[in-house]
Order: structure tokens, then C-alpha cells, then sequence
């Protein structure tokens, strides 16, 4: 069995000035006052729900972690470090986005699981927009257990720019997808991240070709679980109290079935633990996060983590 995990940190700043991005809000004389004793509570909490994540099957985190929202590598390391993880046997796979406020996306995997094969970084452009600015995209070739494994880790646009943002980012992830099937036409792919749209949303729906029916899956159609979980009213996150499950993972064609002689998808599942929640307040019911409305709570995120277990006949 394998468990692959995504999860959106929440803002997983170090408390040292990056004078090449807008750090400033996560500095200890910044608005957030960021000190090290923050910091280190930070990490503290973030290790303590990774250490979870899967534990219904396995325990000390899962296989595979894509994660977004973290400023630098350096932070993974110090994440990895924590007495939470640091038995655990992370390594990580990190590259420099050229992101305004500097946050990037990565991937912690249990060196004894997985061996990295190759893995590379892709921008994302915006036609007419030359100083467009965003996450890029990762993506890892790995060995899972022997079986040649794709995954690509997202942070897409926010909602604050236009869906044509997410848009371009859908079709960035299809085409990184589509170039993967020429190679191999029965390639394992995950596509997991904060895509910042509903399963429904065409960016997700349309541009990526991710379906929720896993019965009508065929050819490079992905398939993507949580389409189900989102249309029964289940969410990683919650705004102006509704629940949007922006935080997905979907796969390709070759993770589904019953011939278990290889990995196949066997659950999909959200991490939604009652220590995540806020338990009072205007925010009552939401995922427990680190500030809310502007002040510092000490909680977790503002995502909770999504994650598919795997299986396979031994």
C-alpha cells in the first residue's frame, strides 16, 4: 500500500528576509510579527498533521506529499527535521518559482518508497502578460515501489485574478500530461494541488480533461476522485460559509481498476480531523488556521490536506 498526500501549508515563511521576493508580512518586525518562536510553533503544527496524514493504513505520513505556500527549500528541510518527522525518512524535490511573495511548490517523498528518477520545473505564461508572475509547476518521475510513477504538484492562480488565469494553468498541466502519454500511453500520473477551482470548474473540468465518472474514463481522460466528494458537499477549505475543494488529486486512466497486480487507486480521502477545525468564533466550523482575521491564531491551515491510498498484491 501507498499513500499520496497533497497539502497546502498556509504561508510556511522562515523568519529571514528574502530581499528578491515580498516577504515582509513574515518578518518578526512585519505586520504578522513573525518570530522565531511562531516559526518554530508553525512547523511544529504542519509536522504534526503530516505525521497523520494515512495513518488509517500506515503511520509516520504518507508515501508522497506534494505541498504549496512555502517560501524556500529551507523550510522542507527544517519540516522534515522536526521531531514529528524527522524518523520519517523525508527527502525533498524543491526548484525557485518566480512568484512575487516567493512562495513555491514541492514534494516530500520517503526515500525508502520512492527514488526520484528525473524532475524538472515549467512556467506558467499569460499571452499579452510578459511580467505574469506565478508558481510554477513540478514535476517528479519516480520509482514507487518499482512501478515509474509521474506526479505533478500545482499552485494555480488565485481567484483574485480572472479564470482565464486558471485557464492557461489547466492547459500548462495538460500539456505537461499529454506530453508524458506520448512517451508512454499507459503512463501512472497524478496531478494534485490548490488548482483555486472546484472540480467543476472548467479550468479543472475542461482544460486539464478531468472527469468524474470513473466508469467513462478512456484514453487520456484523467480521472478525477474528488469530483464525487465535492458534488456530496465535502471541501478542503470554506469561504464566506460555503465549501470549495480546490485541493485535489487526479489520475490517469492506468491507477484505476481491480487488476491489483500493479498500484491501483483504492480510497480518496480529505483529512479533516476535529484538531484542524476551529472549534468557536465567526469562523467556527472552518479549518483551524494560522491568523485569522488578522490576528495570530496558532492553528494549522487554511486547506486541509486531500490523499489517495494506493494498493496492490504483494
Amino acid at each position: 500500500m501507498a499513500c499520496v498526500a497533497f497539502y497546502n501549508l498556509e504561508n510556511l515563511f522562515d523568519t529571514i528576509d528574502d530581499p528578491a521576493t515580498d516577504d515582509s508580512e513574515f518578518l518578526p518586525a512585519g505586520i504578522n510579527q513573525w518570530t522565531p518562536s511562531r516559526y518554530m510553533e508553525k512547523l511544529g503544527n504542519m509536522a504534526n498533521v503530516v505525521s497523520q496524514i494515512g495513518d488509517e493504513y500506515m503511520k509516520g505520513g504518507p508515501t508522497i506529499l506534494g505541498v504549496s505556500e512555502i517560501e524556500n527549500k529551507s523550510v522542507l528541510v527544517d519540516l522534515i527535521n522536526t521531531p514529528a518527522l524527522v524518523n520519517s525518512g523525508y527527502d525533498i524535490v524543491h526548484y525557485n518559482s518566480p512568484d512575487a511573495r516567493g512562495v513555491d511548490v514541492g514534494l516530500l517523498y520517503k526515500k525508502k518508497d520512492f527514488t526520484v528518477l528525473h524532475s524538472n520545473s515549467h512556467r506558467l505564461l499569460m499571452p499579452g502578460i510578459p511580467d505574469f508572475k506565478s508558481r510554477d509547476q513540478l514535476v517528479v518521475t519516480g520509482l514507487l515501489d518499482g512501478e515509474k510513477i509521474h506526479v505533478i504538484v500545482n499552485h494555480w492562480p488565485s481567484r483574485r485574478a480572472g479564470p482565464e488565469f486558471r485557464a492557461e494553468a489547466g492547459k500548462l498541466s495538460r500539456h505537461i500530461v499529454d506530453s508524458l502519454f506520448a512517451i508512454d500511453k499507459d503512463a501512472k500520473i497524478f496531478v494534485m494541488g490548490d488548482l483555486n477551482d472546484d472540480p467543476v470548474d472548467p479550468s479543472v473540468y475542461i482544460h486539464l480533461n478531468a472527469k468524474g465518472d470513473e466508469k467513462k474514463i478512456t484514453g487520456t481522460t484523467l480521472y478525477n476522485p474528488m469530483y464525487r466528494l465535492y458534488k456530496d458537499g465535502i471541501g478542503s477549505l470554506a469561504y464566506r460559509d460555503s465549501w470549495n475543494l480546490f485541493d485535489q488529486i487526479i489520475l490517469s486512466k492506468s491507477l484505476l481498476g481491480k487488476d491489483r497486480t500493479t498500484f491501483k487507486l483504492f480510497k480518496t480521502m480529505i483529512y479533516n480531523k476535529p484538531f484542524l477545525i476551529t472549534k468557536e468564533g465567526q469562523y467556527k466550523g472552518y479549518p483551524f488556521r494560522t491568523f485569522a482575521a488578522g490576528a495570530y491564531i496558532g492553528g494549522y491551515s487554511d486547506h486541509f490536506p486531500v490523499y489517495v491510498f494506493l494498493v496492490k498484491e504483494k
